[in-house]
């Protein structure tokens, strides 16, 4: 008897750990926010980080290596990194297909209908050099320009797909757990949205359990896509208060996450 009873213990602890899993899929807590910023402009470093480090959040800056914020303060992006904060790969000059309307931007030398493959891969690991320079890390995450995958009617992911643990789209989406495209993981573009809108955007990663990623470009400026101080702020604030609730990591570390947690189903 005493034998049945310490069994069906056992079973029911198990069981209770594995419920508790369930209701908690992110790293013990109900959702997950990844906080990243595009294009290594100098508001990053003069506004993100240090409101970040007001707060003890970390996020994902996603690097162009050419840019000028990249070379001209590289020992503020190294302390950066010391200090937890993520810096991804957005390649080496941000080449996206001039063709999509609206892309006036796009100069014919960073024309991705002018790319091959093989100039699209070096120049991606090239930047990945670049970065291990700064940070010394080996494991990195990408970001596709533009949210632009292919060139032509190839994915030139695939060629660098190894190098990298994950990669970071640019169609918005909640994702479960069990749902992330590790290699093109959604996220919500800002621009200009008030702290309520994304405040509520947080709520809805609340209620549904899933993973939400914010992508930034400029932050008080320094972008045509901008997101106001205050509005950011807020935005941590809120994140901050409900820090038992959400967690809030770097893009890696939510990917290495989701791809130990895909091991085991």
């Amino acid at each position: 008897m005493k034998t049945y009873l310490f069994k069906l213990i056992v079973l029911l602890s198990v069981l209770t750990t594995a419920i508790s899993a369930n209701s908690q899929p992110w790293n013990g807590k109900p959702c997950a926010v990844v906080l990243t910023y595009d294009d290594a402009i100098d508001a990053h470093l003069d506004h993100a980080v240090p409101a970040l480090d007001s707060f003890g959040l970390k996020g994902t800056f996603y690097l162009i290596g050419g840019s000028g914020a990249v070379g001209n303060r590289i020992p503020e992006w190294r302390k950066a990194a010391a200090d937890g904060h993520e810096l991804g790969n957005h390649t080496g000059y941000h080449p996206c297909d001039g063709s999509v309307p609206g892309r006036s931007f796009v100069k014919p030398e960073t024309d991705l209908n002018n790319y091959t493959i093989a100039r699209m891969r070096e120049e991606i690991r090239l930047t990945n050099v670049i970065l291990k320079a700064i940070d010394g890390k080996t494991e990195r995450t990408f970001a596709f320009p533009c949210g632009d995958e292919k060139i032509h009617d190839t994915a030139y992911f695939d060629t660098v797909k190894k190098d990298f643990i994950a990669a970071r789209g640019a169609v918005p989406g909640f994702l479960h757990v069990d749902s992330v495209h590790l290699h093109d993981i959604n996220a919500y573009a800002v621009n200009g949205e008030s702290a309520t809108t994304l405040i509520n955007l947080v709520k809805k990663a609340q209620q549904t359990q899933t993973l939400l990623v914010f992508m930034f470009h400029g932050v008080g400026g320094g972008h045509n896509l901008n997101v106001g101080l205050s509005e950011h702020r807020q935005l941590l604030q809120y994140l901050k208060a409900h820090e038992k609730e959400i967690w809030v990591a770097p893009m890696i570390e939510v990917a290495k996450y989701v791809k130990a947690r895909k091991h085991d189903w």
